[in-house]
């Protein structure tokens, strides 16, 4: 699944550069995205980021692509990499900036683990 996000100065830290907990908040919901259109009607919740390494900064104006596939499922959780993308304002390509793997566990309402569906939606 490919999602957007605009990175504008409230995102930005005081050095002027997108501000490493809002990438990493927006990195969990492109893939919290994904999972819940994958298994549409259950309550995901994030478990677990692997690796977090910022490798580029982003800077006011970049346009940010989030990259989000599933990559491993078990009983009760489902794991998705997401790669995120910079096109920097006025710029004709991009390039990676970040890469992650978000695993997604489905709870009930009083947050006990729940078996995914044998086959996502």
């Amino acid at each position: 699944m490919t999602t957007f996000k605009l990175v504008m100065p409230e995102h930005l830290n005081h050095y002027g550069f997108l501000f490493g907990g809002n990438l990493l908040k927006w990195t969990d919901e492109a893939a919290w995205m994904a999972a819940s259109i994958d298994y549409p009607g259950c309550h995901l919740v994030s478990v677990a980021m692997d690796r977090v390494e910022f490798r580029k900064p982003a800077g006011d104006g970049s346009i940010l692509r989030f990259e989000s596939r599933r990559v491993r499922v078990g009983c009760t959780s489902a794991t998705y990499g997401v790669e995120v993308f910079r096109r920097a304002l006025h710029a004709a390509g991009e390039e990676p900036i970040f890469s992650t793997a978000i695993t997604f566990v489905r709870v009930d309402r009083e947050g006990r683990k729940q078996p995914l569906p044998q086959t996502p939606g």
